[in-house]
C-alpha cells in the first residue's frame, strides 16, 4: 500500500504539470518546406533538371496555375525536345486557358512522339472544335477511336461533332455503339440527337 501511495505522490506533480500546459500553444516548430519550394530550390541549383521541372509543372496543374505550368513545360522541352508528354500537357493547359491555336501546335508535336496515345487526339479534337475546324475535329476523334475503340468520351465527342455538322445518321451510329458500352454517354448523346431532330 505504501508503495502504491509513493508512486501516486511521485506522479501527481507530473499530471498537474501536463494539465496546466494543455491550454498553451505548442512551441514553434521549424516551418516545413512545400513541395513547390523544394523543387524550385532543386531547379535553382540545377536549371537543367528536366525531371524536377516536369514535377513542378504537375504541381502547377494541380493548383490550376495553367500559365505557370505552360511556362515550366516550355523549359522542359527546351532540355528534352522529344518528351511527348510535356507537349501533351502543354496542349491541355492551353485548352484550359482557351489558347486553342497554341494547343493545336502542342498536340501536333506530341503526336510525333506519342502517336498511340488516344487522349492526345481527343484533346486535339476539342481544340479544333473550338476553332470551328469540324472536319479536323472529326478526323482527330476517328484517330483516337482507331487506337482505342472503347474510348467512350471520344465516341461521344464524335457523335456531338456529327450533330454539329448535320450528320444525324453518323451521330446515331455512335449512339448505337455507346448504348452497349456507357449508358450515361449514350443517353446524353441521344438527348442531343433528339433536340437537333426537333428543331428541324
Amino acid at each position: 500500500m505504501r508503495y502504491i501511495l509513493a508512486i501516486v505522490l511521485l506522479l501527481a506533480p507530473l499530471v498537474f504539470s501536463c494539465s496546466r500546459d494543455a491550454g498553451k500553444p505548442a512551441a514553434p516548430v521549424a516551418e516545413q518546406k512545400t513541395d513547390v519550394q523544394i523543387l524550385r530550390e532543386k531547379i535553382q541549383s540545377n536549371p537543367q533538371d528536366a525531371d524536377a521541372l516536369y514535377l513542378l509543372a504537375e504541381l502547377y496543374d494541380r493548383a490550376n496555375l495553367f500559365q505557370e505550368e505552360i511556362d515550366t513545360l516550355r523549359k522542359v522541352v527546351a532540355i528534352k525536345p522529344d518528351l511527348g508528354y510535356a507537349y501533351f500537357r502543354m496542349g491541355t493547359a492551353c485548352n484550359r486557358l482557351e489558347q486553342y491555336p497554341e494547343a493545336v501546335t502542342n498536340f501536333t508535336k506530341a503526336i510525333k512522339f506519342i502517336p498511340k496515345l488516344p487522349m492526345v487526339y481527343n484533346n486535339l479534337a476539342f481544340s479544333y472544335g473550338k476553332l470551328g475546324k469540324t472536319d479536323k475535329q472529326i478526323a482527330a476523334l476517328k484517330e483516337a477511336l482507331a487506337i482505342r475503340p472503347g474510348y467512350n468520351i471520344a465516341r461521344f465527342n464524335l457523335g456531338m461533332a456529327y450533330i454539329k455538322t448535320g450528320q444525324q445518321k453518323e451521330a446515331l451510329r455512335q449512339y448505337t455503339v455507346l448504348k452497349d458500352r456507357d449508358e450515361g454517354y449514350a443517353l446524353a448523346l441521344k438527348k442531343e440527337i433528339d433536340v437537333k431532330g426537333d428543331k428541324r
